[in-house]
């Protein structure tokens, strides 16, 4: 009868060791317990390189443009800061995110939507591209915008958690006014 009972409590040891693991891999807790902060310059056009003597100097490349930005608004999770859709001078197009700041959380990205910011949740991820996994939750960062991609035809940037389908918060793009 003694062998039997340490046989189940043995057994109820490996059923909680494993069911502790899972839960550690696969909703990770321990990331609610610290940030991961990025801070990132905005990429800038490079130095032209010195004209041959006697030829003119050429000009430097104009300064990144603005194309679209928009303020985070929080869904799942407590969100702020700002997205900017960036032109820079070599035709390159990158989100930024700015005073950035959420939760940390598993397999988080970076999207841009057609969804608005408030709109339904699961919409966040049926037109979308995706720009890559989430730096950090905290900090000034940029991510590429894929070569062929219309930056300006997109409604949203969303930090989307792939794992639990939620939007952790969203920030509607609106076009940049020219000065």
């Amino acid at each position: 009868m003694a062998v039997r009972r340490r046989t189940w409590i043995a057994l109820a040891a490996v059923v909680v060791a494993l069911l502790a693991a899972v839960t550690l891999v696969w909703f990770q807790p321990q990331k609610l317990f610290y940030d991961q902060r990025v801070d990132e310059a905005l990429p800038s056009a490079e130095a032209p390189s010195p004209a041959p003597a006697g030829e003119p100097t050429p000009e430097p490349p104009p300064g990144p443009v603005d194309l679209a930005a928009g303020t985070f608004v929080s869904r799942e999770h407590d969100t702020a800061g700002t997205a900017r859709v960036v032109g820079l001078p070599d035709g390159q197009v990158v989100v930024r995110l700015e005073g950035f700041t959420t939760s940390n959380g598993p397999a988080l990205f970076v999207y841009l939507s057609q969804n608005p910011a408030q709109g339904e949740e699961a919409a966040f991820d049926d037109e979308f591209v995706d720009l890559g996994p989430l730096k950090g939750n905290v900090g000034d960062q940029n991510y590429a915008v894929p070569a062929g991609v219309d930056a300006g035809g997109w409604t949203s940037v969303v930090i989307w958690c792939d794992r639990f389908d939620a939007a952790f918060g969203a920030a509607d793009l609106r076009p940049a006014t020219a000065t």
